[in-house]
């Protein structure tokens, strides 16, 4: 049995403008905009939510199935994820499309300029669910192409594999009655508190009414750890108590937070994949949070999983 990941692998391209983007855009000409920022240095990192998110899951010892499109661009990224023994058996190259790109400027105020390209992020659906073999687990749907993630949802509620939804910055995208019919039937239902509420605007439902719909919630907040409450439908989940609050795990020190939701949602896999109860993937996702906080690049974390169950248990009283 396996772990299936869907979700977006994209290259970031990290620069920082040595000035303040306000000295060089004048408000006055905004309609007639031509500048441009030297960089004298700039970063690629390897991410994706549906990369990331496998990487991490590597890291607490699983194999995960990685199923997304790239572009024949792909080069290093593809030699990164042999090295760290991520699968690209269902990874499906587009040719004639580049590897999704974000391009971050940053300037001495922490403003920010980003252009994304969607490359073959936009196609993720010609990726089939169908193709994939029977011996799947549970299945995640990360931010991705559209209807990628409407296909994926659909797909995995339909062959009875638990469904955890995480529609993350893709949210906007969907309509009500589309955001609805991803969360119907998910086993469970991950958001940060701003797609929490988010998603009670754009469906107008309350949460008492939203958890009819999903075995399972799990809201994260950042630094007040997260929430996870039971839901209405009987969907395999385990779970300690109706409703828990997760405390945050304090980082060693604070450097970049680039990927500590994927993180986080790993342990969340982890835990409902080897039988745990929701509550010890939500300490675990915070324990990997913490961990990725206190490195530079969404796929960082250098640690065993002996290790990361020591950390755990010391963390938390009792191990996993």
């Amino acid at each position: 049995m396996s772990i299936l990941v869907t979700g977006s692998i994209a290259v970031d391209h990290i620069m920082v403008f040595e000035d303040r983007f306000k000295n060089h855009i004048l408000p006055d000409k905004v309609h007639m905009l031509n500048v441009a920022f030297f960089v004298p240095s700039m970063e690629k990192r390897w991410g994706g939510t549906g990369a990331n998110i496998a990487y991490n899951l590597r890291v607490l010892g699983e194999s995960p199935v990685l199923l997304a499109t790239v572009g024949s661009d792909l080069g290093p990224y593809a030699a990164w994820l042999d090295q760290h023994g991520v699968r690209r058996d269902w990874i499906l190259t587009l040719e004639d499309a580049f590897t999704a790109q974000c391009f971050i400027t940053t300037d001495l105020d922490n403003n920010q300029i980003t252009s994304f390209h969607p490359g073959a992020m936009a196609r993720a659906h010609e990726a089939k669910l169908a193709d994939l073999p029977d011996d799947i687990a549970v299945g995640i749907v990360a931010p991705n192409g559209k209807q990628a993630m409407l296909d994926y949802a659909r797909g995995l509620k339909e062959r009875g594999v638990p469904c955890v939804l995480d529609p993350g910055q893709g949210l906007p995208m969907f309509d009500r009655d589309e955001l609805l019919s991803m969360i119907d039937g998910a086993a469970v239902f991950v958001v940060n508190d701003y797609e929490w509420s988010l998603t009670q605007q754009k469906t107008g439902l309350a949460e008492d009414e939203l958890v009819e719909y999903v075995g399972a919630l799990v809201v994260t907040r950042g630094g007040e750890g997260s929430i996870v409450r039971r839901g209405a439908r009987e969907l395999g989940i385990r779970m300690e108590a109706d409703r828990s609050e997760i405390p945050v795990v304090e980082a060693e020190r604070v450097v970049d937070p680039t990927g500590c939701g994927d993180a986080y949602r790993s342990g969340i896999l982890y835990a409902i994949f080897q039988g745990l109860s929701l509550e010890t993937g939500a300490r675990m996702g915070s324990l990997m949070g913490s961990l990725k906080v206190a490195q530079a690049g969404p796929q960082s974390i250098e640690i065993g999983l002996d290790e990361f169950r020591a950390r755990y248990e010391r963390q938390f009283g009792s191990g996993f």
